[in-house]
């Protein structure tokens, strides 16, 4: 508990030390003490969790207290996004879907391939057998069409 800090780390690094001297008790060499050996075993236990502490995000979830004892209770919010927020992505997602295939297939192949899955424009000229000055140029026309049509439905509300 020296080592470690706090009481769970040294529960944890006690039960990872019996562990591995149980595992390793035929490694024994039996030239050194019995407890010289498993201190050992602990020590390197009680180090090795230091340094996962250090690169650890881990937060205690016990409450601290600043200078004058007051409780500083924590509080720890969900990431997740709420019912809302779900909502809305997947309403914007659809609309997306919508303006994208909307495009005609030309268009929408080249900006599926460029803008959605990344390739580069001489991928895609070479992928759909066109001059790159022809990939851009469906790009550009894609691009500006779906800026259209996604115009059309945000302006309404």
């Amino acid at each position: 508990m020296n080592i470690t800090g706090n009481r769970e780390d040294a529960e944890d690094v006690l039960q990872e030390a019996f562990l591995k001297a149980f595992e390793h008790l035929p490694e024994f060499r039996e030239d050194s003490r019995f407890y010289t050996w498993i201190v050992r075993i602990a020590m390197n236990e009680a180090l090795m969790k230091l340094r996962k502490r250090r690169t650890s995000r881990e937060v205690p979830m016990e409450d601290s207290s600043n200078e004058s004892g007051e409780v500083l209770v924590r509080e720890f919010a969900d990431w997740k996004p709420n019912p809302e927020q779900e909502y809305a992505r997947a309403e914007l997602e659809g609309i997306l879907q919508r303006g994208v295939k909307a495009l005609p297939e030309g268009f929408r192949t080249v900006f599926y391939l460029r803008d959605v899955e990344g390739l580069s424009t001489e991928e895609t000229a070479d992928l759909l057998n066109l001059s790159v000055g022809a990939v851009k140029a469906r790009l550009f026309r894609a691009r500006l069409r779906l800026r259209e049509e996604l115009s059309k439905i945000f302006k309404r509300g």
